[in-house]
């Protein structure tokens, strides 16, 4: 069965976006995976296509309609989780990617103006989730970067399974430094280890590798290794 992906917005155009590209675009022309766009105008009460209305309490900006996104959402809602793609929701993590990898339908709301109406969210019971801490012009772009990371993990995407296991946060480590050929370039030298060929040696030395840099980086994910000890 296709992983199936329900896109709720009033920018359909944006979409496949980067995702019709390289690897998430051959899954999506061989059927791996299903995109589809369903524009939240659709589903306004007015001639205008009015999805947006004032805050109530005041405040700066618009907010989407709960009635207008509601009907969008009922008309087409095919079961799985329904996801708002908000500056407020859980970060995405590759756990939670791993997660979303294993639905068979997921539908996503992105969101534009200052945000949707609150009742919705409880309404229907959505997940919000967050790709930063840091604000964006809409959800449409959000929702590409969470398709593009859940899409790799399907079955038959990437053609070596072990091409997502020693990646960054596989393990809450991040990934060891890569180097190829030539062996010297502008005088810097590939480590001696990595042409030894004694495997064990190599796999120690990308271990203390990435446990260095994400000491640097990340210690917060060394911390989340140490709690779950």
């Amino acid at each position: 069965m296709a992983f199936k992906a329900k896109i709720l917005t009033i920018f359909p155009e944006i979409f496949p976006g980067f995702l019709g590209y390289s690897l998430t675009g051959k899954a999506l022309n061989e059927g791996i995976w299903q995109l589809e766009t369903v524009n939240i105008r659709d589903y306004a009460f007015d001639k205008h296509g009015s999805v947006d209305d004032t805050p109530c309490g005041g405040g700066a900006g618009m907010i989407m309609r709960p009635d207008v996104l509601g009907e969008a959402i009922e008309h087409n809602y095919n079961g799985g989780k329904i996801i708002y793609m908000s500056p407020k929701g859980k970060p995405l993590t590759q756990q939670k990617v791993h997660e979303l990898s294993r639905e068979d339908n997921l539908t996503i709301i992105c969101g534009r103006f200052e945000g949707i109406d609150e009742r919705v969210i409880e309404e229907y019971n959505i997940e919000e989730i967050s790709i930063g801490d840091y604000i964006l012009t809409g959800g449409e772009q959000a929702a590409m970067i969470m398709l593009d990371a859940i899409v790799r993990l399907l079955p038959n995407v990437l053609g070596n399974s072990a091409s997502t296991e020693n990646e960054s946060f596989e393990g809450d480590l991040l990934e060891y430094p890569q180097y190829t050929r030539p062996t010297e370039w502008k005088g810097r030298k590939v480590p001696d280890v990595l042409m030894s060929g004694h495997h064990e040696n190599v796999a120690k030395w990308q271990r203390e590798q990435a446990l260095q840099i994400t000491k640097e980086r990340r210690p917060d994910l060394l911390e989340k290794i140490l709690d779950s000890k």
